[in-house]
């Protein structure tokens, strides 16, 4: 871009409204970079920091083609005003949509009363972009390219209103790679045509171009009047109004995110496609985990952990398109996977997505590489939820309940045992990246998910089981699951010690100590009260509890990772001891 329009502008630099320095400075050409092609604002109206600006995004051909012209459409802030009149059949016939001419990025409407916006259709139909709206009191489109994918490409409210003052204000924001992708292929530029006014205190600077006048509109001395200046006197200060039209982008491609000549920890040379391919060896790239969270949580890539000969390996994939291979869980928060695996056919963005959470092979001297995950405790978990339902199942078939383990929790050990995780999505939740610097907030939504997993074996069950063993059915019939668990516990361990055989668990009087507390149940109990805990006070109590368990609470300032540990182990103990209790009766039957 040749024309430096800030340098052109009249009033200096270090005088201008931030906002106002924006509009009139080029885009850079980051990819990651989001530009505004369409604004209706309105800020403090009447106040003495009133900025107000209405902002279209021409589409003008020719890459150098010099400033363009004031357009009448930057005073409108929309493409069209109104709708055409006319009573003769055929009189709209010529009606083209345009900024004076000119293609567009946002196609707005309005009337002064009612306001609407929407991607221009060619803009969507060139780039392949797909929309999708938020509802409720959002109202807005975003657009994707679900070819990569590339999620919120651009995004923008739908429709505002103005009566006395503007309902809602409005912003449609384009990555700068797409935009330039679509100038680059219409071989145009993005010129911003817009009206701009701000209030501002009165300065010596802009007096200096004012003279002694009390209004003053000011254009270009020489070229193309790209700009109209209006400065006048206003409420104790001065009001700048400003209709201009200023080219932001060029049709320069923005730089390609590419996975050519990376340099990776631990590789001497840079890689490339050609040399990762001719790979023979295992030759390790070793990933933070936290490079699956992208994938985890985003439901349009499949991040389920599979388990294979042992080992966990967690590769996320795109609806079949492309996909990770031979990504292998190693220690507690590593990802192993080999360099020809990672440069197989996908997305180069994806490459060096995971590029920026790459370890140094050095920096692994002291991390212990065999320290459990996350996802292998949760198979854990699993493990003991279904004994603990074989044995429930068993139990309840002596006293005449049949149920199944998958009627009593949900999970079926055949069609673990087939699909591995597929048909159980709560898992593949809770077993998503538990980095050690995780929040609280975090790390009590994931105890809600756990008391989520491991509690649905149904009241009625645990309660019928109960009253056989003797129980009162009143005593029974308000208990939660937590202390009806805590219950049957009880008296399974108290046949136990008596080295009793099932026929003694159906019993028509009440077995002693049925209703103590159960030091094994505390975990549990601990899961129930994190997930309830949404107020300081409660997370404080639940702190201490933990304390009270074993668990040191200074490991907290560092991140809520390690209570996390705690928590799930101390559930899936308890859940087995449930569950090894069971057996030990149900095998003496």
């Amino acid at each position: 871009m040749s024309f430096d329009y800030l340098a052109a502008f009249p009033l200096p630099p270090h005088v201008l409204p931030a906002r106002l320095r924006y509009l009139l400075e080029p885009v850079g050409l980051s990819p990651r970079q989001f530009v505004e092609v369409a604004s209706i604002q309105e800020i403090d109206q009447h106040g003495e920091h009133a900025e107000h600006l209405h902002l279209q995004m021409a589409v003008v051909p020719g890459a150098d083609a010099g400033p363009i012209g004031i357009v009448d459409e930057a005073g409108q802030g929309v493409v069209e005003f109104s709708v055409p009149s006319g009573d003769v059949p055929g009189c709209s016939s010529g009606f083209v949509p345009s900024i004076s001419g000119y293609d567009y990025i946002i196609a707005s409407w309005g009337d002064s009363s009612f306001y609407t916006f929407n991607l221009a259709e060619k803009v969507w139909m060139t780039l392949g972009l797909t929309p999708r709206c938020v509802g409720n009191d959002q109202q807005r489109l975003v657009y994707d390219d679900l070819g990569l994918p590339e999620i919120g490409v651009v995004e923008g409210e739908v429709s505002s209103s103005y009566h006395w003052n503007l309902k809602r204000a409005i912003s449609w924001r384009m990555s700068n790679e797409y935009l330039r992708s679509y100038l680059w292929l219409r071989g145009a530029r993005g010129v911003r045509v817009f009206y701009y006014s701000a209030q501002l205190a009165d300065s010596p600077d802009i007096r200096a171009i004012m003279g002694r006048e009390q209004h003053v509109v000011r254009r270009p001395v020489q070229g193309v009047a790209w700009y109209e200046l209006d400065i006048r006197e206003h409420k104790d200060g001065l009001l700048l109004q400003l209709w201009a039209s200023v080219e932001a982008v060029t049709p320069e491609l923005s730089p390609e995110q590419t996975a050519e000549g990376i340099k990776w920890p631990g590789y001497v040379h840079p890689m490339a496609h050609a040399r990762a391919d001719a790979l023979v060896g295992r030759d390790p790239v070793y990933l933070d985990d936290r490079f699956l969270q992208k994938y985890e949580q985003n439901a349009l890539y499949d991040s389920r952990p599979v388990c294979i000969w042992g080992h966990w390996y967690c590769s996320p994939s795109y609806r079949g398109q492309w996909s990770f291979t031979e990504c292998r869980r190693i220690g507690r928060n590593l990802i192993e996977v080999p360099m020809r695996e990672l440069y197989k056919p996908k997305p180069d963005r994806e490459i060096v997505h995971a590029r920026s959470f790459a370890i140094d092979p050095v920096d692994l001297a002291h991390v212990d590489q065999n320290e459990e995950h996350v996802v292998s405790k949760v198979q854990r978990l699993l493990d003991a939820l279904l004994l603990m339902g074989e044995g429930l199942s068993a139990l309840g078939k002596i006293v005449g309940l049949n149920k199944s383990v998958a009627e009593l929790t949900g999970f079926d050990r055949s069609e673990v045992q087939a699909n591995g995780w597929l048909a159980y999505p709560i898992l593949s939740r809770l077993a998503q990246v538990a980095p050690l610097d995780m929040t609280q907030q975090v790390f009590l939504a994931r105890c809600k998910s756990l008391h989520e997993v491991w509690q649905r074996i149904p009241n009625g069950y645990l309660k019928s089981l109960l009253v056989h063993a003797g129980c009162p059915r009143e005593a029974v019939k308000d208990l939660g699951s937590l202390k009806l668990l805590q219950a049957l516990l009880n008296i399974v361990e108290r046949l136990n010690a008596h080295e009793e055989t099932t026929d003694a668990f159906a019993s028509s009087s009440a077995p002693e100590g049925w209703r103590d507390g159960n030091e094994a149940m505390a975990p549990l109990f601990l899961n129930n009260d994190l997930r309830i805990a949404d107020a300081h006070d409660s997370v404080e109590k639940c702190l201490a509890t933990l304390q009270g368990l074993g668990f040191d609470t200074a490991n907290v300032n560092a991140g809520y990772g390690r209570a996390l540990d705690f928590v799930l182990d101390g559930v899936i103990v308890a859940l087995g001891g449930v569950a090894s209790a069971i057996e030990a009766l149900i095998e003496r039957r």
